[in-house]
């Protein structure tokens, strides 16, 4: 913690304790509450929203005496608890006057509140939890108003997530695998589900995001990187009861990588509360979505009725085939690491035009349908024949609505 940031904290801390303390204390000059907490009555009523007696004033100034006195102390050992820095001596001597010194005005019961107070405002605790806040009802309701065209992912992703987050003591890893074309919404659901499950989202200690070309870019340092991932998922599990980690592309993952990760998404016996999800983002199997789509819209058939069941069976036959071709991550389906394969369905065109509405809305511009439709018109579409589903989803759109800024 900078040396910067303590007067502020300081600051924080000593009106958060006078607050407190105060809190046995009177209400707001002119009402006459009834007695309670260490603040003396002056004998006799005062006037209905007349000033305070001499006798509360006196003891008012005596209360703030009582807290000057004891700030020093407080702060001392609510900084140890929190920050746990040099405190060593400091405990010694607290020990050794615990019988001469108490908290008689705030007491144990506030100084934990205050701890978590302090945690609150900041990255203090050790580990990252206590900036878990696991909101899936805030999750629901998002990717209810904000992901367009994905039913069967909404669906799922609620689902798991709930129910492995609710489950006392899961036997492995959530594993989720995304699939479908670009700029259907994966990569959006992932940063969905860190904004959800952690108060600082990607930015969290809990959560760690790995992208193949970037962070594994070279096959002739493998080895080196096998080694460096599973260090850093380690690290995270000690520091997190509750980890995600999230692997975009992960159709380029080689499979010495898959190996390092694969301890860590087995079944286990372990007797603790650890849990971590992974999540895999994948464009392969897009082409297989996008067929059976196009079959049920022939059919006149709304994408709405298109069955879970039927895309998953279809794509696990897809992705264990690519195995062949070194797709290593479908080894993940063989040895049933993967809960739920994840199926994002291409976009069409009234998709993209709600899509350009959030990002008009995200960036305050006014828009009106015919907007709207020229930012979708812009897009590509296809197949050749049908123009049916957006060629890059909604990827690009936030960049379209650059051409209609005043």
């Amino acid at each position: 913690m900078g040396q910067a940031r303590l007067p502020a904290r300081r600051g924080l801390g000593c009106c958060v304790l006078v607050l407190l303390l105060l809190l046995g204390g009177s209400g707001s000059p002119g009402t006459t509450p009834p007695p309670r907490g260490p603040w003396p009555q002056e004998p006799g009523a005062e006037p209905e929203g007349g000033p305070w007696g001499r006798g509360r004033y006196e003891a008012v100034k005596k209360h703030l005496g009582a807290v000057g006195a004891l700030s020093k102390q407080y702060w001392r050992y609510l900084a140890c608890r929190v920050w746990q820095e040099g405190c060593e001596e400091e405990e010694k001597q607290r020990e050794g006057r615990e019988a001469s010194w108490s908290f008689p005005l705030v007491g144990q019961d506030y100084l934990e509140i205050l701890s978590a107070l302090y945690c609150s405002f900041g990255r203090c605790c050790e580990t990252g939890d206590c900036r878990i806040i696991n909101n899936i009802t805030g999750l629901e309701a998002d990717l209810h108003g904000q992901l367009h065209g994905q039913h069967l992912a909404k669906a799922v992703v609620v689902q798991a997530v709930q129910g492995f987050l609710q489950s006392p003591r899961p036997q492995k890893a959530l594993v989720l695998s995304f699939h479908g074309w670009s700029g259907t919404g994966k990569n959006f659901v992932a940063r969905m589900v860190a904004s959800h499950l952690y108060r600082d989202g990607l930015k969290s200690d809990c959560v760690r995001v790995f992208v193949s070309l970037l962070h594994f870019p070279h096959h002739n340092y493998v080895d080196s990187y096998k080694a460096q991932l599973q260090r850093q998922l380690s690290e995270t599990l000690q520091r997190c009861r509750q980890a995600l980690f999230i692997f975009d592309e992960a159709e380029k993952l080689h499979s010495t990588l898959l190996d390092a990760i694969r301890p860590f998404m087995a079944p286990h016996n372990s007797e603790d509360q650890q849990r971590s999800i992974f999540l895999f983002l994948s464009n392969l199997g897009g082409n297989t979505i996008n067929e059976v789509a196009l079959d049920f819209w022939r059919a006149g058939r709304a994408r709405e009725e298109i069955p879970l069941e039927l895309l998953e069976q279809r794509l696990r036959l897809e992705l264990q085939e690519a195995a062949e071709n070194s797709y290593a991550h479908s080894h993940l389906l063989r040895e049933n690491l993967i809960d739920f394969v994840v199926p994002f369905l291409p976009l069409e065109y009234h998709h993209v035009k709600l899509c350009a509405r959030d990002a008009f809305l995200a960036r305050g511009i006014p828009y009106t349908e015919a907007t709207l439709d020229e930012v979708a018109q812009m897009m590509v579409f296809v197949p050749k024949e049908e123009k049916l589903f957006s060629a890059q989803g909604c990827k690009s759109v936030p960049q379209r609505i650059n051409y209609f800024l005043p």
